[in-house]
């Protein structure tokens, strides 16, 4: 029996909502160690811009994260900073 290829992936376009978050996660590689955690991050960051998800200061609490070297608190302030200027460009 033989198996077939995995589908093709799609990537989001480079100045999507999705991409900009899930960007935001990945600034914090050394922080979040766990990769699985960063996508989870830049998840609960795009529903939070679509207006369905809790902020940031909630987010880093409620996401069960391995966070390494920074605060919950300093990484709330971080990732609210950084949303901010996605919402203004």
């Amino acid at each position: 029996m033989t198996t077939l290829p995995p589908p093709a992936t799609r990537y989001f376009p480079g100045n999507s909502l999705e991409k900009q978050c899930y960007n935001i996660a990945e600034m914090f590689i050394e922080n979040i160690p766990i990769v699985n955690d960063r996508n989870r991050l830049g998840f609960n960051l795009y529903k939070y811009m679509k207006g369905e998800g809790d902020k940031p200061e909630i987010l880093v609490k409620s996401t069960k994260i391995k966070i390494i070297g920074i605060t919950k608190e300093e990484l709330a302030r971080k990732l609210s900073e950084a949303l901010t200027k996605i919402e203004k460009s």
